[in-house]
């Protein structure tokens, strides 16, 4: 059968490659072409647009890539009409692909989304645009699936595909470093670093160390560490196997800390008029995924004015003298994430959509 993926970020470029290679053992015959990136093209996908000519955040970047944006639809278009497909995977990018699948389905082709929109965080509205215009849903939070019923929106839950990635826990070594998780983008690094590394200067017999990503460089996290703690590069999990407390960004990271057993203390803080911004809209109690998850207060978060160099400390304290109860909320989100086969399991509930003949 013939599959088009579409994505639109490198994440999710990451999780279609792996369901791509599970596609191929179950369905020998397939042929899949789509939008992607190293990842897609090194699992053998023929890529018809980069993402590099896709990868637009955040308002500003939006409106001035109009026209490019405008082009890559009509580029996809094209080649989904020629390549007339079996089934059409949007992977995430909600942007992009909510508006692919309205296309979609006026010209009679199956769609199965992958990767669920936030649509149970902000732009509820969305949920319409799923109902509508989406045949089959695969969701990859637990609570998605009953949050979706309620929307009358047929989903299936695959699983977390972190599970597939997270090393064996070391439970045995005597940890003393803190790791400092900032986050990935540098506009949330510059806010939250610094701070993370003011807070954590009272620690005398711990080491501190900064998990960071070399796409922004050394010399970018070194002028904020000005000597201060020890920076490791794309390495989080040897990070966090050695390390007894993690403060860490709102964001996946949460989730891979919770899974290498490591206790922490999630961190947020943005520009003033976007927060209040954000609150008006976004509908969520918690910030992080494991309290998102667990529906409750698992792990402590600080957000704006709460994230402050003196409660920082003060949490931190607090969750480095007991530990056995955030450990043992972890054991429970492991059990909740599913099989740790998310790929494969996406990739049979696509491949039986995709043959049946209705």
């Amino acid at each position: 059968m013939k599959y088009f993926f579409i994505t639109g970020e490198a994440s999710g470029d990451l999780l279609a490659s792996n369901v791509v290679r599970q596609l191929n053992e179950i369905d020998e015959a397939a042929v899949i072409i789509g939008t992607g990136g190293k990842y897609l093209e090194k699992a053998g996908v023929k890529l018809v647009l980069n993402i590099e000519k896709m990868a637009f955040m955040g308002l500003v970047e939006v409106v001035k890539n109009l026209f490019t944006i405008r082009h890559n639809f009509k580029i996809v278009q094209q080649s989904i009409l020629g390549f007339q497909p079996d089934v059409i995977v949007l992977v995430d990018y909600p942007g992009f692909n909510l508006k692919m699948a309205k296309w979609a389905k006026a010209h009679g082709f199956k769609v199965v989304y992958y990767i669920a929109p936030k649509v149970w965080a902000w732009k509820e509205s969305r949920a319409k645009l799923l109902k509508k215009y989406v045949d089959l849903l695969l969701v990859i939070l637990p609570f998605e699936k009953e949050y979706f019923k309620t929307h009358e929106i047929k989903s299936l839950d695959v699983g977390h595909p972190i599970l597939e990635n997270i090393p064996p826990v070391n439970y045995v070594f005597i940890k003393r470093n803190i790791a400092l998780l900032p986050g990935s983008r540098k506009q949330e690094i510059d806010v939250l670093l610094p701070a993370m590394l003011d807070a954590m200067s009272h620690y005398d017999s711990e080491d501190i160390v900064v998990a960071g990503l070399s796409e922004h460089g050394r010399a970018y996290y070194n002028r904020m560490i000005r000597g201060r703690a020890t920076l490791v590069m794309d390495d989080i999990y040897h990070v966090l196997d050695e390390s007894k407390l993690a403060i860490v960004a709102s964001g996946t990271a949460t989730l891979e800390v919770a899974l290498m057993n490591v206790p922490q203390v999630v961190v947020y803080k943005m520009n003033t008029l976007t927060y209040w911004i954000a609150k008006r809209f976004v509908k969520i109690p918690y910030i992080s995924l494991v309290n998102l998850i667990l529906n409750q207060n698992a792990v402590p978060e600080l957000i704006q004015n709460d994230f402050n160099v003196l409660e920082l400390k003060k949490v931190s304290n607090q969750v480095l003298s007991d530990t056995k109860v955030i450990q043992d909320d972890y054991l429970r989100l492991r059990k909740l994430l599913g099989d740790g086969q998310t790929a494969k399991n996406a990739a049979k509930y696509i491949f039986d959509f995709a043959k049946k003949g209705d």
